[in-house]
């Protein structure tokens, strides 16, 4: 019986040095690449915390953490207007109140619709119920739900703080706040100069269009969305009606346009050449 070993077929040079092969273990895991795969698998519906201003879209929950009890921005259909709702207000049982971090809606008029218009850092809130009105803010910071266009006041910029808190700022550059009224009830204003307790809110969004955010995101950086391309009078119209299918368009001139673009501030410039379309009422 022949003593020989089979000798290895795969082809060597000298000098070249053995790799050794290391075994993976699936148990190790990074906490980016761990936080990756619990988002995969949570279903499309999952109320979530966003963790940046461009996460704050689609379906949200706006909570506002007072005390004793957290208050959430619900809108009554019926008399057209918006109220602070406690969360535990109906609660019957004397089971531990979840953390407010885990609580979600349950009941769709604390539901409200955030859209935005690609390249523009503001957003717009919509009421998930009715006939769809948006939030706005008049100069003297009182807010309401009753316009059915959007314009310069119905526009907001979400601040996201480290502690996923978010603050909304309108156009004036005031904030949004919870601010007690006679009778000792609770309101919204929209003329806080600086955040504080009363300016912060918890906003839970589904788990589906912080996704969408993320993949927008990666193809942004891949090159293969173009945000600083924005059409004109299509931005106008989504903003504000002017009857008839009318688009009013600025008659300035559009090299201004094309500076901003360069100078990465795009968003700004429509904005500011929107704003001078309105009437006073806007202003």
């Amino acid at each position: 019986m022949s003593t020989d070993k089979v000798r290895p077929t795969k082809l060597k040079f000298k000098g070249e040095k053995t790799k050794k092969k290391r075994k993976h273990e699936d148990t190790e895991e990074g906490p980016s690449r761990r936080r990756r795969k619990d988002d995969n698998d949570e279903a499309p519906e999952t109320w979530v915390l966003p963790e940046s201003a461009n996460e704050i879209r689609g379906p949200t929950f706006i909570l506002h953490p007072s005390d004793p009890s957290p208050i959430c921005i619900t809108y009554d259909s019926t008399r057209g207007r918006i109220v602070l709702h406690s969360v535990d207000k109906d609660k019957t049982d004397d089971a531990e109140p979840p953390t407010i971090k885990d609580r979600t809606p349950t009941d769709v008029s604390q539901v409200w619709v955030v859209t935005r218009v690609a390249g523009s850092a503001t957003i717009n809130l919509r009421t998930g119920v009715g006939e769809g009105k948006f939030i706005s803010c008049d100069k003297h910071g009182i807010v309401s739900a009753d316009r059915e266009a959007r314009g310069p006041q119905e526009e907001w910029t979400p601040v996201v703080f480290p502690d996923g808190m978010v603050a909304f700022q309108n156009v004036y550059e005031k904030y949004l706040s919870v601010d007690e009224v006679a009778g000792g009830q609770l309101a919204l204003r929209g003329d806080s100069e600086e955040v504080g307790f009363r300016e912060r809110f918890w906003v839970k969004v589904q788990s589906k269009y912080k996704k969408e955010a993320h993949e927008e995101e990666k193809k942004r950086k891949e090159g293969l969305i173009d945000m600083s391309t924005v059409d004109e009078a299509n931005t106008n119209k989504l903003y504000q009606a002017w009857g008839a299918g009318r688009t009013v368009v600025s008659s300035a001139d559009k090299s201004e346009l094309k500076k901003a673009k360069k100078e990465g501030r795009l968003a700004e410039a429509l904005l500011d050449r929107r704003a001078k379309l309105k009437s006073d009422r806007f202003c």
